[in-house]
């Protein structure tokens, strides 16, 4: 599972880190403040999946979501979501699931188990740790730098039993390079970046008080 951020020889939410980053409460919780208008997401107006907003007295306002931020496959799993969680906001998740990527991969390339625990699930840790302890044994360190994440996309998501599930396909660019113990490259390097295409998927009960999602799997994307 953890091939997906392994580039060259070993290349490839924190609980409230994650609620910033990931997403919103749950109807379970209080009530947020409503932003003013101009302050809310500003999205495409043309094409994608309606997608609710609160409005100040309690009505709904639906809004487009930019075209691109859901594969078409995908847009039947996001109304169900949504329906099921009227604060799940698209725009918003997407943004911080970029985030979280960014957060997962360097707390994993720094070898940072602690971290780790926060954002990912027992099988997720499971898989990061066991890299990171044979890269210890082998004395070697990442030294990766991201670059860009070109694109992020929704292609599947769902809620079962009250889980919900987000998956998404990650296309970024990594400048990976791995080093011994006396600092020298044995792979990679710092001036050629890898493009990597990922799909990631963030789950979380929403019939539970806690509003942070976790890793719950990794993938290759084809």
């Amino acid at each position: 599972m953890y091939v997906i951020v392994i580039l060259a020889l070993i290349a490839g939410f924190l609980a409230l880190r994650l609620y910033s980053v990931l997403g919103k409460r749950t109807g379970h919780e209080q009530q947020p403040a409503i932003r003013p208008a101009d302050e809310r997401p500003k999205v495409a107006a043309k094409g994608g999946v309606m997608q609710p907003r609160a409005l100040g007295d309690g009505g709904v306002e639906p809004v487009r979501l930019a075209d691109g931020m859901i594969a078409p496959e995908a847009e039947n799993g996001v109304r169900a979501l949504i329906a099921a969680d009227r604060s799940f906001d698209v725009p918003q998740f997407v943004e911080g699931a970029k985030s979280a990527y960014k957060m997962v991969l360097e707390a994993f390339w720094r070898g940072d188990r602690e971290e780790l625990a926060w954002l990912c699930d027992a099988d997720v840790l499971a898989s990061f740790d066991e890299a990171i302890a044979s890269r210890e044994a082998q004395g070697h360190v990442l030294d990766n730098r991201f670059v860009r994440i070109e694109k992020a996309q929704i292609v599947e998501a769902g809620i079962e039993a009250g889980m919900a599930q987000v998956a998404l396909r990650f296309e970024a660019d990594i400048a990976a390079v791995t080093r011994d113990k006396d600092g020298n490259v044995v792979a990679g390097s710092l001036t050629d970046a890898i493009g990597t295409n990922d799909i990631w998927t963030f789950t979380r009960d929403i019939r539970s008080a806690d509003p942070n999602w976790k890793l719950s799997e990794t993938d290759e994307a084809a």
